[in-house]
């Protein structure tokens, strides 16, 4: 503004509080005339320090109050002083950076380094000394404080992707993937099953917003053959890829897990069958060796066999006789008359 369309006045509290201010312009030659223009604003006054604590690193993130691991970062604490009442004091800075680091200083400018990611609250102590002559002409030494904080976000870049997961799998089988993400989120996922492990080209798979550093992938497979998992994450800062390879059995095929319960059933199918082999040619030898059997099983075998073994029905008849000597005849005699 020009010169003559300004002006500017200097306050000194003596007690703190919210003091209101008002301002009203009028023509310089009507002092009772109507206001042109008005102005309204609440003073603060406190007995403590103003100022801002200030927290700036060479890579900027888009999300607020955020910053990277790993990388410096330039702490500064900007002193409110417009009328330099504090000129001539003496500062002392206590700093506390939330991850057990303190230090004190006596510049008003610090640099450091975090090494793990997480919410942190940078908080400020401010110490301010100076003499004062007092009325009667004596010195005394005064002092004001302040405390001050700023809440930071400490990412870091995606350092890779842990899988963890079956290798070996049947088909129609439930599958889960756990995928824990070594860097910060938020992340986007993107994954895709193919026949080869290779990266993921852009389009070829829909991205999942991710807000923790896990997550679970399912999939149930209908097709046996060999497969791989590709996997793409990435945040803001970085990206990375990942692959996970996996075997597919057909599910009425067992897995070599079952192979010595199989190994064992054909073994003793085999045994029984030898077993069996053996005891038949046992039995034909004994066959050979002793034709006749013995008396009680022949005398068996006559009664019950008989009309199968004897040649004719003549000796059939002959063996009934003996053996049932009081049984009627089996044929009647034919009486012959003669007319």
């Amino acid at each position: 503004m020009e010169k003559g369309l300004s002006s500017t006045i200097r306050v000194v509290g003596h007690v703190p509080g919210e003091f209101p201010v008002s301002v009203w312009v009028t023509a310089a030659d009507c002092w009772m005339c109507q206001p042109v223009a008005r102005g309204f604003v609440v003073l603060p006054i406190t007995e403590f320090l103003v100022g801002d604590l200030v927290v700036t690193q060479n890579t900027s993130l888009p999300w607020p109050s955020s910053y990277l691991t790993k990388t410096v970062l330039k702490v500064s604490f900007l002193l409110h002083d417009p009328s330099n009442f504090l000129k001539t004091a003496l500062f002392l800075y206590s700093w506390d950076f939330g991850d057990g680091t303190q230090m004190v200083t006596e510049d008003s400018v610090v640099y450091y380094n975090y090494s793990i990611i997480g919410t942190f609250t940078v908080k400020l102590k401010v110490v301010a000394e100076w003499e004062e002559v007092e009325p009667d002409a004596t010195r005394a030494v005064k002092q004001k404080t302040g405390d001050f904080s700023a809440s930071l976000k400490l990412q870091e870049t995606l350092r890779g992707i842990q899988v963890l997961g079956p290798t070996l799998i049947q088909t129609f089988q439930k599958m889960t993937v756990t995928l824990n993400f070594l860097g910060s989120p938020p992340l986007t996922v993107c994954w895709r099953l193919k026949p080869e492990c290779l990266p993921l080209e852009e389009g070829e798979c829909h991205p999942v917003s991710v807000a923790s550093t896990a997550y679970n992938l399912t999939h149930t497979f209908r097709d046996p053959g060999d497969y791989c998992f590709s996997i793409r994450a990435e945040n803001i800062i970085s990206k990375t890829h990942q692959y996970h390879k996996i075997q597919v059995w057909p599910s009425r095929i067992q897995p070599a897990v079952f192979a010595f319960p199989c190994a064992t059933l054909i073994t003793v199918m085999l045994a029984f069958i030898m077993y069996m082999t053996l005891r038949n040619a046992t039995q034909q030898k004994d066959m050979v060796e002793n034709p006749e059997p013995p008396s009680g099983v022949r005398c068996c075998c006559q009664m019950c066999c008989g009309p199968f073994l004897l040649e004719t029905p003549s000796e059939y008849l002959e063996i009934v006789r003996e053996n049932h000597g009081l049984l009627p005849p089996l044929y009647k005699s034919v009486k012959t008359y003669t007319v």
